[in-house]
């Protein structure tokens, strides 16, 4: 790879990181729950296109392809588990305590 695109991967990398962390720390608290919802939706997507690259790698008789297809598939379902457990463990601290 050369140096000038790996430079420039580099600077989007690094840019996309500030960015997100200046966005996220301008959201209020009570955004967060809902924005995590809607993440995990769109983290969904990242489960079917995991599936279509290993299932394409696949046919084309590419092993470490559907290898590295199926890791991605793995660790997108567990994004996405984990995401929906930590939403969940969110909107239970919204919820009134019963009083015995």
């Amino acid at each position: 790879m050369e140096t000038t695109i790996l430079i420039f991967l580099l600077f989007i990398l690094v840019l996309s990181i500030f960015l997100g962390f200046e966005v996220i720390s301008k959201v209020p608290s009570l955004l967060h729950t809902p924005l995590m919802s809607g993440s995990n939706a769109i983290s969904g997507i990242t489960v079917l296109g995991a599936i279509l690259a290993a299932g394409l790698a696949k046919g084309g008789n590419n092993d470490f392809a559907a290898i590295l297809g199926g890791c991605a598939v793995g660790f997108a379902m567990i994004n996405v588990t984990g995401g929906y457990f930590v939403t969940n463990r969110m909107l239970n601290m919204f919820k009134k305590k019963e009083k015995k």
